[in-house]
């Protein structure tokens, strides 16, 4: 079965910087499953997957327009200290949620100094060109409310079937993966 909107789809794959680290990989993990089509994994590497068939592979380059996007340098930004709360303990790398005008956005903390503490919300990989080797393992048709929530459920069976975790008790509270039912 092809690769295109609305298909959910199961890749192995490895993820290096320009260097060649591996930034991360399913290698020793489960593979990556998502819904094509729906903004769930990076643009660039969703068009080079689009037409693709299990059992295929790739290897490809992806630059930072279709991948993290640009640095922005006006996304980093000092704070100060007394900002995260009474006590708390702050570290340079630490990763923090907050909430803007743009919804919710990870944060990385810089630097601190005395009470200032630099922050940036570039997310990490902005500015880097993304090397993937990818092989495309299974794709199958979504279900029609992984469709309507715009990714994957899994395997779950939401009927009380033998997928499913909640023992024919699913109901309208099933809370057997990512989300609840409507």
């Amino acid at each position: 079965m092809e690769i295109k909107k609305d298909r959910v789809v199961t890749i192995d794959y490895s993820l290096r910087d320009d260097t060649g680290r591996v930034i991360d990989s399913s290698n020793e993990a489960e593979p990556l499953v998502y819904l094509h089509g729906n903004e769930n994994i990076i643009p660039g590497l969703e068009k080079l997957l689009e037409g693709k068939n299990p059992g295929d592979s790739l290897k490809c380059s992806i630059a930072p327009a279709d991948a993290y996007g640009d640095r922005d340098e006006s996304l980093v930004f000092k704070v100060q200290k007394k900002e995260f709360g009474d006590n708390a303990e702050i570290a340079p790398g630490m990763q923090f949620e907050a909430h803007g005008e743009n919804g919710v956005q990870i944060v990385t903390v810089v630097k601190i100094d005395g009470e200032d503490v630099t922050l940036d919300a570039n997310h990490p990989l902005a500015g880097e060109t993304l090397h993937f080797d990818v092989k495309v393992v299974d794709v199958r048709d979504a279900t029609a409310e992984e469709i309507e929530h715009g990714h994957v459920h899994g395997d779950v069976d939401h009927d009380g079937g033998e997928d499913c975790d909640c023992d024919d008790d699913c109901g309208d509270d099933c809370n057997c993966d990512d989300c609840s039912r409507d």
